[in-house]
């Protein structure tokens, strides 16, 4: 239970009593300072708390935004201000100092000594922000735009506040705030004009985010299940359903905004399950084309691959530039003319078409599978996910070599836990960690693609069971190694991790495709699945501020150079027959240790009271 400390005299007609209950807060009236540091002290420290001016005249959604929201430890609004159990001990350091240093208060305003001037901070609650923003706290403050949120001072600026209220529908206004800002074409013009109606039904019934979440990914496994079917009927429902599932993946984060139900375990199941969702549905797409004697696992893996490394160039250079000296300036030529573009409202809309974002591809995977075949479904994925990524990673590349930007160590450090370094990179960059030091700028990525393409190339040129990929693993690990062997904080070191993800998903593909055996994909699949897993996680515990996964786990899975070695050399050592079962044990033991990792983490961190997050991400 939540308590607001009402300071003042209450004001006849006010509903601001009424308006707090209904918030969820067991409201307490103070008559002044003194009786508010009383009252706070009384508070459960395990309990947000709340000081609110009885004079307060705005909307209840301000109100809302303002004391109720998760993800901040402490918050104000004029006329409020509120901190949860891990801020408490800052409000009442500000409380007490306010108390002491003002004496007895007038109905809870400034003090009995001090007549207030038109400049003055006449609302107690707005003194204790500004001695908290004296003490150097981060207290946030919520964007209201239209809404109102004031502490009018005689009765005609209450009627002015009264009436401004009055011109403002509170309720539209929550309705618009639940959809994301920045959002794709499809998703902006198809799905949120009803789907915030849906989750304003979800709120009023006392559904939850996570339920919603879990609603979606119902759905689409549903949906995989009808397109394995391989009929006609099955494709067009597994279209129908696979909409559906968007719907509701839309809905759980405008259920979260609308109702501020933010959470760290909600992030976490509304991104992995995001992924789980579209990678089921290409299972599905394969499974239902082998059922009328296609084989496209070939392609459906591939389509994987390349929408999982779009994925990581995006985390990698994110991470790298979110807090670099030019992350705030648009010093790239390329940035700047990114902005000119934005404003022509037009191109705004084609630039976030041709990227390929998950309501635009969604839809065309929706609708092909619904009129075409799997195979037209997936080489029509491979190819706007192609384009798309050359698109953002060209854009990208131009922007980081055109910027003047200092990248910190936290970057750094991120890209590293973003690589997947085994026990045998870590060891093998020691050694190289001097030599390294006198290399050019771009040696961390050109050894990284090299590398890489050596072991994927010698892998599909030459005979499945030779010893040459196994060679060029070995000759990968060295590589590997040279690329971590310093700092990534070079122009393009962020290209570093998603080069390592192709070239490890890569030669598990090619590899699997020439033992050219039944069910070998289907496993290759399976394997790259997990592991793909393991990297997203990586990325949303990176994202959350919790860290990259332990050591321990990382060393237990072999790293991806480690994983790399071992699949070439059970490729030398196996016939096709006996290398599909190795995929399948791999895939099974890396996703039981990985999932079981993954999930203990998350539930402990929120049954723990990690702080709430909710990350609007990029569309992709």
């Amino acid at each position: 239970m939540s308590t607001a400390i009402l300071t003042g005299q209450p004001v006849p007609g006010s509903s601001i009593e009424s308006e707090l209950r209904s918030l969820g807060f067991d409201v307490r009236l103070a008559s002044g300072a003194a009786d508010t540091e009383t009252l706070l002290a009384q508070v459960p420290g395990g309990e947000r708390v709340a000081v609110v001016d009885a004079r307060f005249v705005g909307h209840p959604h301000a109100l809302r935004l303002g004391l109720t929201d998760p993800r901040f430890p402490l918050a104000a609004i004029p006329g409020a201000v509120t901190a949860q159990p891990e801020a408490r001990q800052s409000l009442t350091r500000a409380m007490a100092r306010e108390n002491s240093a003002g004496g007895g208060t007038v109905d809870g305003g400034a003090p009995a000594r001090v007549k207030p001037s038109a400049g003055d901070l006449h609302s107690l609650a707005d003194r204790i922000t500004a001695a908290l923003d004296a003490d150097g706290a981060d207290v946030y403050r919520p964007e209201l735009g239209s809404l109102v949120a004031a502490v009018p001072a005689d009765p005609q600026a209450r009627n002015e506040a009264r009436r401004a209220v009055a011109d403002v529908d509170d309720e539209a206004v929550r309705l618009k705030s639940a959809v994301k800002a920045r959002d794709g074409f499809v998703t902006t013009h198809f799905i949120s004009p009803y789907s915030r109606y849906i989750a304003r039904w979800c709120a009023r019934r006392g559904l939850t985010p996570n339920q919603v979440t879990t609603a979606s990914l119902v759905t689409a496994l549903i949906a995989a299940g009808c397109a394995a079917t391989g009929t006609r009927g099955g494709f067009v429902a597994a279209g129908v359903l696979l909409i559906a599932s968007f719907v509701l993946d839309c809905t759980d984060g405008q259920l979260a905004r609308y109702s501020l139900q933010y959470s760290t375990l909600g992030a976490w199941l509304d991104a992995t399950f995001d992924r789980a969702k579209e990678y089921a549905y290409y299972a599905g797409l394969a499974l239902g084309a082998a059922r009328g004697g296609d084989d496209v696992w070939a392609l459906a893996l591939g389509a994987m691959v390349l929408q999982t490394c779009r994925h990581v160039v995006d985390f990698s250079f994110n991470e790298a530039n979110v807090d670099s000296t030019a992350a705030a300036a648009n010093t790239s030529p390329t940035a700047a003319l990114s902005d000119r573009l934005d404003s022509v409202g037009w191109t705004v809309w084609v630039r976030r078409m041709i990227v390929l974002p998950i309501g635009e591809r969604w839809a065309m995977i929706a609708v092909l599978t619904a009129v075409t075949t799997p195979r037209i479904t997936l080489y029509a994925l491979l190819i706007g996910c192609a384009f798309a990524a050359t698109y953002t990673t060209a854009g990208r590349v131009l922007r980081s070599l055109t910027r003047r930007a200092t990248r910190t160590d936290r970057a750094a450090g991120a890209l590293a836990d973003l690589a997947d370094s085994g026990p045998l990179a870590e060891a093998a960059a020691k050694a190289f960690r001097k030599p390294a030091r006198r290399l050019p700028g771009f040696t961390a990525p050109a050894v990284a693609l090299l590398g890489g393409l050596a072991v994927a190339l010698t892998a599909a040129f030459t005979d499945f069971g030779g010893p040459w990929p196994a060679v060029a693993a070995l000759a990968y690990v060295l590589t590997s190694a040279l690329a971590v062997a310093r700092p990534l904080k070079g122009a393009l070191d962020w290209l570093v991790p998603p080069f390592l993800r192709a070239a490890e998903y890569g030669t598990v593909l090619v590899l699997a495709a020439k033992a050219d055996v039944n069910g070998a994909l289907p496993a290759a699949f399976g394997l790259v699945a997990a592991v793909a897993y393991h990297h997203y996680d990586t990325v949303y515990r990176i994202r959350g501020g919790a860290g990259a996964p332990p050591q321990w786990l990382v060393r237990t899975v072999g790293g991806h150079e480690g994983r790399t070695l071992v699949i070439t050399v059970l490729a030398v050592l196996l016939t096709a027959s006996q290398f599909k079962v190795a995929l399948t044990v791999l895939a099974v033991a890396v996703a039981l240790v990985v999932l079981v990792e993954s999930i203990r983490f998350w539930v402990a961190a929120h049954q723990g009271g990690a702080p709430a997050v909710h990350d609007e991400g990029e569309p992709a």
